[in-house]
């Protein structure tokens, strides 16, 4: 099927649908300046202000833990991707792509169990050292 080579393509439907939008937009934008509310509360000209009043600072200090604990998710977070992208090409890959994820995945347990023994999983308080507390409670009340 041959297609007339048609260079002069009608400019005027572009303009027409531009037209089109910019009206709409005028009348999207002039409808809520119109039909919105107005106000002046306390707590309007305040930031993140929803109407409530600030009660204190919003300067919160996060201890390292935190910080330490979202990188390891971005990174094993990031790895999970690697290895579905592995399981994706799987049978293109053959047994060198097998060998890689193998090493790779030695790594991540290798650097899962450093971040185990240095602490780095440790999130909340220390369950012997609350077992001794409660113990030595336990013994002071008999």
């Amino acid at each position: 099927m041959l297609v007339p080579n048609n260079s002069q393509t009608p400019f005027w439907p572009f303009l027409a649908y531009a037209g089109f939008v910019l009206a709409l937009l005028a009348l999207i934008i002039s409808f809520s300046y119109f039909l919105g509310q107005r106000h002046n509360a306390r707590a309007t000209a305040q930031p993140y202000e929803s109407g409530i009043l600030e009660t204190g600072t919003a300067r919160l200090q996060f201890s390292a833990q935190f910080y330490l604990v979202a990188m390891m998710f971005v990174i094993f977070d990031i790895e999970v991707v690697f290895i579905i992208l592995w399981a994706l090409a799987f049978n293109e890959l053959g047994w060198p792509g097998y060998l890689g994820i193998c090493v790779f995945i030695g790594l991540l347990i290798a650097v899962l169990i450093y971040e185990w023994s240095i602490g780095a999983l440790d999130f909340g308080p220390d369950g012997k050292k609350i077992l001794k507390a409660y113990r030595k409670l336990n013994e002071k009340n008999k």
